[in-house]
């Protein structure tokens, strides 16, 4: 993880103003949406079933009618309407439709920065894409999809905490910044604000290890598995989302992770063909 003390001596102004309110903890930290919370540990437990869950996405009336959006979405081809929320847990099944809630309120309760919705956007989507990918991956592995997703939708979790804190700093002392400082900036410093979200929401500990040691996976400890699976995730959505930044397939191809898994060739092909359907997904719980 970088520490806040070595972005400061990069020089440019902006950064170390950001460091140093990072280093003097002055950063307000997003609340884990209540229901994502609940839903966190209705998925936990192996008593749930589908009434308990509708019921708690029912309390919430707007999170209710956006799940029953996204599961009658062509990224789940359900053969009739789904109409109720029993019916989608009886069709796409617990998991599917806790993962539709959890990602949905935590969208509406933290990727929210007012001016910035077009990087919102596009840190979403790669948050989005990542999640479904680390589910594939784990798939291959023959290993927990569930906590895959997790741990892919959440890796960069400290990217629109660290916007806001960006925003606040700029507008406090008059700066400006532009697109691609601003992303350098939130990619660089965001698992530093990452580690504390997931510290104050008590996330589960293989997410926290990949939020922290994703890019550096080795450093993972018992969870080197699970951060190495979204390391590969966040490949794969940029990799999709914007295709010539890794040179292609074949570039791609050349990501050291991919042996580090043991993943065979067929495996990447198939988890490459898999991008059409992650981007329906994508575009379901973004519209």
């Amino acid at each position: 993880m970088l520490a806040a003390d070595e972005a400061i001596a990069g020089g440019d102004p902006l950064r170390a103003a950001v460091a140093h309110r990072l280093a003097a903890g002055q950063l307000s930290l997003p609340m884990l949406p209540r229901v994502a919370s609940q839903v966190i540990a209705l998925v936990g437990n192996p008593t749930t079933d589908a009434n308990r869950l509708s019921e708690l996405i029912h309390r919430d009336p707007a999170l209710a009618g956006q799940v029953l959006r996204i599961a009658n979405s062509p990224a789940y081809m359900p053969r009739m309407p789904i109409v109720s929320l029993q019916q989608a847990v009886s069709r796409l099944g617990l998991n599917i439709v806790s993962e539709i809630a959890f990602a949905a309120s935590l969208q509406s309760g933290v990727f929210r920065v007012p001016g910035y919705e077009s990087v919102l956007n596009q840190l979403w989507r790669h948050a989005l894409a990542s999640g479904a990918f680390a589910k594939e991956i784990a798939r291959v592995r023959r290993l927990n999809v569930e906590s895959a997703f997790l741990c892919g939708l959440l890796h960069s979790v400290g990217k629109p905490a660290l916007l806001q804190l960006v925003n606040d700093v700029v507008k406090s002392n008059s700066m400006r910044v532009g697109p691609i400082a601003l992303l350098a900036l939130l990619e660089d410093l965001h698992t530093i604000v990452g580690v504390r979200i997931a510290e104050q929401w008590c996330l589960p500990k293989p997410v926290a290890a990949s939020i922290e040691h994703c890019t550096a996976y080795a450093r993972a400890g018992g969870f080197r598995q699970e951060a190495m699976i979204t390391f590969l995730a966040d490949r794969l959505a940029t990799h999709s989302l914007e295709p010539a930044r890794l040179g292609g397939d074949d570039g791609f191809r050349d990501t050291p992770a991919i042996a580090d898994l043991n993943l065979y060739p067929d495996d990447v092909t198939g988890l490459l063909a898999r991008r059409e359907k992650v981007l329906e997904l994508v575009a379901a719980m973004v519209a």
